[in-house]
């Protein structure tokens, strides 16, 4: 008896049949991939939360003790200020700072999670206010005349103020181990999904192979010999190959589906570890930058006042405080790539963003020599979103435009339109048009990821704000350009449905 007989006994005798053998493998098969992929959409979901929550919320308290450091610097500023040429405007400066330092202690309370942390900031309260009461004293003695007796209390007052820095420090050295335990979390959970992965893909390939086998071995070779033997039965049989061809070639197409998954997945990952060092690098640039970038420019402001400096030199003075504002602004572009922009949804009309962004940039669209030309048919539906946010959208696009035309006299074109999307829902789309030299070929497809500019001195980092303050609107930001004329920028934003008008807190575009 030969082995393809002995097979075929088997099958007929054995306690399962090759068909539920089959089925079984098929189906041993789909719960391996289902059950894979319900563990990825846990760990995902997981590593959304911290990226998503608990990263920005560390940042944000980081923040506020930043904020608080430099309030309290700029309060012993205006007050040295003020002791020196008796200037009441220095302490009118005086009163803004403290309010602001009021401001920021209550918003770091709120992101104090902790008993350590809450400590911290009532303790910064309570010395805080002994701080205000002994200055408030010792600017009363020097306005009448008590010189010996203001300067009596400089200790006491220096004692509290470097006290207070301190325990600054100590709140943001907090957040700092925080964000470092998150930064931890992320990458424990991005290394489980790393083995899961593996593991899925491992047990997969040794099934398909398997049910391969045992396919050609039992189903295939047995169905030939059949074909020879039964001559007009090979037709059915031809039939059954067919089916069992398409079932097959179906699995191995999900199996690549889901292989192509996980491979998206493990980006994902690997981009969230990526947003994490940016967090922590915009926080260290924050700390590091920000607070000597305060003092040189209040030390910079108070030599322009009390120096005679002729015409090259009042030039000097110019470029290096524009060149300070220039690091500030760069600083504050890794800031908001960092975090994810905190929508303030309401109704709104795309047009009236438009307006409201020609007005604000009309003085600097005549600076350039650009002019607009609106195409309005009529004010555009109301959309779910934030006016603010999509300003800033607005401005971003207009101020590149206007940088790349690089000072000549040229022009921008806003079309207001409606469109629908792939589903046949409505949409609102702007569309920037300028008459600058377009954007290069190679960069057009690379133009909204981050770290990617056209510019010597920019950031790269705008237009993939812009792209993300986008799509949380539910929308899709695109470009389209060839070099010498100039670039077109579509934003696209659906409008509010039938089931929304009405009501303010409805749905809104996700985060």
């Amino acid at each position: 008896m030969s082995s393809s007989d002995e097979e075929i006994r088997n099958d007929h005798y054995g306690f399962l049949s090759l068909r539920s053998r089959l089925y079984l493998a098929l189906w041993g098969i789909f719960f391996l991939v289902t059950t894979g992929s319900g563990i990825m959409v846990w760990y995902i979901q997981k590593l959304q939360v911290l990226v998503n929550d608990d990263i920005p919320r560390s940042i944000t308290a980081f923040q506020s003790a930043e904020a608080l450091e430099t309030a309290l610097i700029n309060q012993k500023g205006f007050v040295t200020y003020y002791l020196q040429d008796r200037d009441p405007e220095w302490l009118h400066r005086l009163g803004e700072y403290r309010q602001i330092f009021r401001e920021k202690l209550t918003e770091a309370e709120k992101h104090a999670s902790t008993l350590p942390q809450k400590e911290l900031i009532r303790e910064i309260r309570v010395n805080y206010e002994r701080y205000i009461l002994a200055k408030d004293e010792v600017i009363a003695h020097y306005v009448h005349g008590r010189v010996a007796e203001g300067q009596a209390r400089h200790p006491e007052i220096r004692v509290l103020f470097f006290r207070i820095m301190q325990h600054c420090e100590d709140f943001k050295a907090l957040h700092s181990r925080s964000m470092t335990a998150l930064q931890e979390d992320v990458g424990r959970e991005t290394s489980q999904v790393r083995h899961v992965t593996l593991f899925i893909l491992m047990v997969t390939t040794a099934l398909i192979f398997t049910l391969g086998m045992r396919i050609s071995r039992q189903i295939l070779v047995p169905l030939r010999r059949l074909a020879r033997e039964a001559g007009a039965a090979s037709c059915k049989a031809g039939n059954e190959v067919a089916v069992l061809s398409r079932g097959v070639e179906g699995l191995i197409r999900n199996a690549g589906e889901v292989s192509r998954e996980l491979e998206r997945s493990r980006e994902n990952l690997e981009q969230a570890e990526r947003m994490v060092m940016v967090a922590r690098l915009a926080a260290g640039m924050a700390h590091s930058i920000r607070n000597p970038l305060t003092s040189v420019k209040m030390r910079l402001f108070s030599l322009s006042r009390s120096l005679n400096l002729d015409a090259d030199q009042k030039d000097d003075f110019a470029v290096i405080s524009g060149e300070i504002d220039h690091i500030d602004t760069i600083v504050q572009n890794f800031l908001e790539f960092s975090r994810p922009p905190k929508l303030k949804i309401q109704s709104v009309s795309p047009s009236d963003v438009v307006d409201r962004t020609l007005d604000l940039l009309r003085h600097r669209l005549e600076s350039y020599g650009v002019t607009v030309r609106l195409k309005r048919e009529k004010p555009l539906p109301p959309i779910s979103g934030d006016p603010e946010q999509l300003k800033e959208v607005l401005v971003n696009l207009m101020e590149n435009s206007c940088q790349a035309m690089a000072g000549t006299p040229g022009h921008i074109e806003i079309l207001e339109i409606m469109e629908k999307d792939g589903a046949g829902c409505p949409v609102a789309c702007l569309c920037l048009h300028d008459s600058g030299p377009g954007i290069p070929a190679d960069m057009v497809a690379r133009i909204f990821e981050p770290f990617v500019t056209t510019k010597e001195e920019g950031t790269g980092l705008g237009l993939s704000i812009a792209s993300r303050i986008v799509a949380n609107h539910g929308g899709t930001l695109a470009v389209v350009s060839q070099p010498g004329r100039g670039a077109c920028f579509t934003m696209r934003i659906p409008l509010i449905s039938q089931g929304q008008e009405g009501e303010g807190d409805g749905p809104h575009p996700h985060h």
